[in-house]
């Protein structure tokens, strides 16, 4: 049933889609398909898979520097961060960046305040119409559980993030459309966020590749979507033994009990 969910969500995508290609399949352009994921090698990855926190940390900064100008993540806090490791001092300092709007006061009047660690992550479009109309049409998703939403989720955001490149020849472009060799119809309103090698600057010296931020802002997306997983993982290992040593006890005691029942 899930999977189907999931299945449903990416038709959904191509469809929402499908007006901005529109044009260009009109024009009898030879429109490829996606390509073949890559598949990148992630540390949540496995049965004993954890979250790459220093990686993490380093994609929310991606997130906060590059994808917050258009994408919203409405279902963080930004207590949140305190799971991914950062310090509360840290969390709070971020929060402080940006400016809410609540009320209303004593006098009945909404005012603007610093963010509070209890505060959702800030919505860069007061609106999906506004968002629309800075997107050339088309509204950038919310990214809290993109990578659940997503067929191979992680490997899909990571390919989409360094599938950009140009046009084969002969291929007609709608307007305002850009390449990627990933995104089904293989034209994307998004322009390409990760543009060159240090377009943000890591705190802990990381050289940031357009691959070392594509997979950094991957691990980011991941852990948002799906913060439980490590202790989900340590539970089912936990079961597994458990219910491994209860067989083994079973068979043990009936083996006792009907080892002098004559066949």
């Amino acid at each position: 049933m899930f999977r189907s969910a999931l299945r449903a969500l990416t038709v959904f995508g191509v469809m929402a889609a499908a007006p901005a290609l529109a044009p260009a399949l009109a024009a009898g352009d030879h429109t490829q398909g996606p390509a073949a994921l890559p598949h990148a090698h992630f540390h949540f990855e496995g049965v004993f898979g954890t979250f790459d926190r220093a990686s993490a940390q380093r994609g929310f900064q991606v997130y906060k520097e590059v994808c917050s100008a258009c994408h919203s993540m409405r279902l963080l806090s930004y207590r949140h961060l305190l799971e991914l490791g950062l310090s509360e001092a840290e969390v709070r300092a971020i929060a402080a960046t940006v400016t809410v709007n609540d009320g209303p006061n004593d006098e009945g009047q909404m005012f603007e305040r610093p963010g509070r660690l209890s505060d959702r992550f800030r919505s860069p479009f007061p609106n999906e119409a506004a968002a629309r109309a800075a997107n050339n049409g088309a509204a950038p998703p919310d990214l809290s559980v993109i990578s659940k939403a997503r067929e191979e989720g992680p490997h899909y955001l990571h390919a989409l993030l360094t599938g950009y490149a140009d046009p084969p020849a002969g291929m007609a472009m709608g307007d305002g459309m850009n390449y990627n060799r990933y995104f089904p119809g293989n034209q994307i309103a998004m322009s390409a966020p990760l543009r060159e090698e240090g377009q943000v600057e890591y705190a802990d010296g990381t050289k940031a590749t357009v691959e070392q931020m594509a997979l950094d802002v991957t691990n980011f997306l991941q852990w948002a979507a799906e913060p439980e997983m490590e202790a989900r993982k340590r539970m089912g290992v936990k079961w597994v033994l458990f219910l491994t040593i209860l067989g083994g006890l079973a068979y043990a005691t009936k083996r006792k009990i009907w080892a002098n029942v004559p066949h």
